[in-house]
């Protein structure tokens, strides 16, 4: 079968690997000129099963009560004339159900512990080098509220198979030395001791050129404007480019294009539940002898992440609900720092941070979209939040066996809509 995957993101490119080697004749279109450029470019570098409790649970209320009108605040919410805005909100709120919370944990931890397994696999395989740890991610918590709530949480995904366990202060200064100078700070945390960290877009690069010499067509530098149907069935994709307009045409066609899947989807009436939540990371050069962690961090209540890349320290996080403004806010940079120097104030770099941003295609659950539209011919792949990296290999393995016939491996609500 011929296959069009639209989007060259961690999501797609994993796509594009899983179908060739199911056997597809697959070709892949972006706008950038390299696979991973854009949401994958400079996220938090984590392989974080450890993450799978959603934003939406009984207990974010009074916190996005208190973050209101805060600049600086883990979740900065920015009221818009957009009914898609509201609309996302509202499903939100729904989700905070506890129930919904609790199947919302299970289908990510299931996704995603599936996910890690076919990395690892694909690791071994094809001996990608992406400036990976598998050191574990360590929760770190300096609010005895928040660690009251992580305690809970980590309790409902070792019940669905994760090694999430509750650490000491002095086990975290264990398994972490370079949080000494933050022990005043801490009030506890939790490891993941299977969890890994590693730079996203060196992965997806690295992939995207071995799926290119397993035949894989990488049409970069390509706009799509329009997805253009014929009754039941897609009839093709319109693209432009340097040498102008071109229609694409394929067997089947896939959309893994993160937070722009739904303005391509909805004049074909497919109205997804997707809206992009920007994320902010600085990555510095860390000098000679440089204090860093080696453990990948997350700090739970900054809702920030901490991930050694080889001689860089990435950190990253935050949640701005701004429709597609790729503006960076100097305040959200500012806290970054603020917080890396509170946690580690002995850190010592080389150079000014590289400061970015990208748009994370979050649903209100934090579940992904993942398989079949009305149109027979027209596939999902998107919607995966914070966890893009972490669930990419899973849902890529689990679509191609969706599109080729197979029932996919881990136990998920795969979508038709």
């Amino acid at each position: 079968m011929k296959v069009l995957v639209l989007g060259a993101g961690v999501v797609g490119t994993t796509s594009a690997w899983y179908l060739a080697r199911a056997g597809h004749q697959v070709t892949v279109v972006d706008r950038q000129p390299v696979p991973g450029n854009e949401t994958s470019f400079a996220n938090g570098g984590q392989i974080s099963v450890s993450h799978a409790e959603p934003w939406a649970n009984p207990h974010v209320l009074p916190r996005v009560l208190k973050w209101l009108g805060k600049e600086d605040a883990p979740l900065l919410w920015r009221w818009r004339a957009d009914p898609a805005q509201l609309a996302w909100g509202l499903r939100f709120l729904a989700e905070c159900l506890p129930g919904r919370t609790r199947r919302n944990i299970a289908s990510i931890v299931s996704m995603s512990l599936y996910s890690r397994s076919r990395l690892r696999a694909l690791r071994a395989e094809l001996g990608l080098q992406y400036d990976h740890l598998e050191r574990g991610i360590l929760h770190v918590y300096t609010d005895t509220e928040e660690f009251a709530s992580a305690i809970r949480a980590a309790k409902v995904m070792r019940e669905f198979g994760l090694d999430r366990d509750t650490v000491s202060v002095d086990k975290c200064l264990e398994i972490e030395p370079a949080l000494a100078d933050a022990k005043p700070r801490l009030v506890g945390g939790d490891f993941t001791r299977s969890d890994e960290s590693g730079d996203a877009h060196k992965f997806t690069r690295a992939l995207a050129d071995r799926a290119t010499l397993a035949g894989v067509d990488f049409r970069l530098n390509l706009t799509v404007d329009r997805i253009a149907s014929g009754g039941r069935q897609i009839a093709g994709v319109l693209v432009h480019g340097d040498a102008g307009a071109e229609l694409l045409t394929a067997d089947a066609y896939v959309v893994a294009l993160g937070s722009y899947s739904p303005l391509l989807l909805k004049p074909l009436g497919i109205n997804l539940p997707v809206y992009p939540a920007k994320g902010y990371s600085a990555t510095l050069q860390l000098a000679l002898g440089s204090p860093a962690p080696t453990v990948s961090l997350t700090d739970d209540e900054y809702k920030l992440v901490f991930s050694r890349l080889g001689n860089r320290l990435r950190v990253a996080g935050t949640a701005e609900f701004n429709g597609y403004n790729l503006e960076l806010n100097p305040v959200r940079c500012d806290l970054l720092m603020h917080r890396t120097r509170q946690l580690f104030p002995k850190l010592a770099f080389n150079g000014e941070p590289e400061f970015w941003c990208g748009l994370r295609p979050a649903t209100p659950s934090n579940v992904p979209m993942i398989g079949r539209t009305r149109y027979s011919n027209l596939w999902l792949n998107t919607g995966h939040g914070t966890l893009g990296w972490t669930m990419s290999c899973g849902s890529a393995a689990s679509l191609a066996d969706l599109m080729s016939g197979k029932r996919p491996e881990p136990e998920f609500p795969f979508i038709r809509c």
